[in-house]
């Protein structure tokens, strides 16, 4: 007799991609705060895939008091939930080490 456990779905936070564009993560503001949460969209150059998301989010991942990261390859854009606004230069640095260019907060 064996027992099966059911794991949960597990999301990996990236949506979209030039392989299998699935829409935008964004829409009004650029950065607004709910529920002491920040929400800033950051505009990032050279993203071409799901691979290219998932190294800007990793990297992105490891600033202190982030939450979430969603990007899109397909927008260029990237959502960060963070507890407090970032510095931008922290999440310029981590973009650079992801091996991309961050053009700064979108303005959308």
């Amino acid at each position: 007799m064996s027992a099966q456990t059911e794991l949960p779905q597990v999301s990996t936070e990236s949506t979209g991609s030039c392989c299998s564009p699935s829409g935008s993560c964004h829409s009004g503001a650029a950065a607004e705060t709910s529920q002491g949460a920040t929400t800033t969209v950051y505009e990032v150059t050279g993203m071409t895939c799901g691979h290219c998301e998932g190294a800007v989010s990793g990297e992105i991942s490891e600033i202190a008091g982030v939450t979430s990261v969603t990007a899109v390859a397909a927008t260029g854009l990237v959502t960060v939930v963070s507890d407090a606004p970032l510095d931008e230069e922290a999440v310029r640095a981590a973009v650079d080490e992801a091996g991309y260019e961050l053009a700064g907060v979108s303005k959308s």
